[in-house]
């Protein structure tokens, strides 16, 4: 039945409004179809409307964050939204702290820690920095806090986890606590630079290639695997990529899809309590780049990098699956003084302890290879079945208004090749980045991308 909420472009929303489905999740009505029972998940609001105008002040009451409220922003989240709700705060006279090009780093969270004394809970204005820094430091103490989601650039907002860079300049997801409540205002999302909301799309076009990743690990090796998440935004993923060009045209409608995947992927987290459902191969690549860029970063936004990686790990899948014979591996050789050289000691030695986790010896070699010659026919077509074909990715990227190539996101060719050759030695988590490595294929692949 077609639904009389319309965005401004015309395109219906889905059935039940923008948040269909979603709400079914926040009030514990939806019944996980494999456990039987009901889903919990750590939030009592999900708001996504086409606008929000005149609905600030009564979100925030039915939050219950306190007396003394902070609303956090940075300059440009400030001006696109949070001067609106400063003012429909007035009669709670909150305090507004602004805070000048944050980075999510243990620095940072230090300095909004002590900005946040004494206040009950907070009010986040922003996106992926933002929102991280304020769950990151009331988890700390349990405070409630709730965001305005000024750009549909990435997944946290639902996730239980913050991207920090701790002191060692190591980019890590770290346990936090999700906001009480989550608003999106479709209108200003859709109206954010095209490059914020390309970037949300990027992390979504991940799916297909960190589900392959996944289930690989998967079936070689017993890692656990749930479908859950991937159910719970199917159809919405179909949704959003049949409007991809809306993206870069700021249409309401195809950022309101944008925000449902990007909010059922945060979800899936709390379902499973691993973030592997969108992040696996693909992830690791832009943390190399955010990690040891230094100079060479060009401001690049995490999603905008996902999207180029996404690509990128669609060519070396779909290249492996390609060949009817299964790829042989030899034990894992740790370069432990290149990791230094590339990485400081400081980084090297955290991402050492990880990467052993999982480093292949000799008899670890050889049951891998037994097993992938006994899978590899089946396992191939289970992992062709959630491929989305590579000149359909780049065409769906491009026309979302992001960067296909290492080249166009500014990142130097030998640089990248760098992050693509090396970014699984960074964590413990099994990926055909691994198998290619140790079957000596990486090497010749990463030569050909740029």
């Amino acid at each position: 039945m077609p639904s009389s909420l319309t965005g401004r472009d015309g395109a219906a929303a889905p059935s039940g409004g923008w948040t269909a489905d979603i709400d079914d999740f926040v009030a514990g009505r939806w019944i996980n179809p494999v456990t039987g029972t009901p889903a919990r998940v750590p939030y009592e609001s999900i708001v996504i409307e086409d606008s929000l105008a005149g609905r600030e002040a009564d979100l925030v009451a039915s939050m219950r964050l306190g007396e003394r409220l902070a609303i956090v922003a940075d300059e440009a989240t400030f001006d696109v939204m949070g001067g609106r709700i400063e003012r429909a705060l007035k009669h709670l006279s909150p305090t507004v702290i602004v805070l000048k090009r944050p980075h999510a780093d243990m620095a940072e969270a230090a300095a909004l820690k002590e900005k946040l004394a004494g206040f009950d809970g907070a009010v986040a204005v922003g996106s992926g920095t933002i929102n991280d820094l304020v769950k990151f430091v009331t988890a700390a103490d349990g405070r409630r806090y709730c965001v305005f989601g000024t750009a549909a650039s990435m997944n946290g907002y639902t996730s239980t986890t913050a991207s920090m860079t701790l002191e060692s300049g190591l980019k890590v997801s770290l346990p936090a606590h999700a906001p009480v409540g989550f608003f999106a205002d479709l209108t200003v999302s859709a109206e954010a630079p095209v490059r914020l909301s390309a970037a949300g799309f990027g992390d979504c076009l991940a799916r297909s290639v960190a589900q392959i990743d996944w289930w690989f690990s998967h079936r070689l090796l017993g890692t656990p695997y749930f479908q859950m998440p991937y159910t719970i935004q199917e159809k919405d993923e179909a949704e959003l990529n049949a409007r991809a060009a809306g993206i870069a045209g700021h249409e309401v409608a195809a950022n309101g899809y944008l925000h449902r995947v990007l909010t059922l992927c945060g979800l899936g987290i709390s379902f499973t309590g691993v973030s592997n459902h969108g992040s696996m191969g693909e992830h690791q690549i832009s943390h190399y780049i955010d990690c040891f860029a230094g100079d060479r970063h060009p401001g690049t936004l995490h999603g905008q990098q996902v999207g180029v990686a996404s690509l990128t790990m669609a060519r070396l899948q779909q290249e492996m699956l390609a060949s009817d014979v299964a790829p042989v591996v030899r034990p894992t050789v740790i370069d432990e003084a290149g990791m230094i050289a590339r990485m400081g000691p400081a980084i090297a030695a955290e991402c050492l302890a990880e990467y052993r986790k999982k480093a292949l010896d000799d008899a670890g070699a050889a049951a891998l290879n037994a097993r992938l010659e006994t899978l590899w026919p089946d396992l191939r077509r289970e992992l062709t079945a959630f491929a989305i074909p590579v000149p359909e990715m780049r065409r769906l990227l491009a026309a979302a208004g992001g960067a296909v190539t290492a080249a166009e996101l500014g990142v130097p060719t030998d640089f990248y090749r760098e992050a693509v050759l090396h970014c699984r030695e960074m964590r413990n988590r099994f990926s055909m980045l691994d198998v290619a490595d140790d079957a000596g294929l990486l090497r010749d692949f990463v030569a050909g991308e740029a």
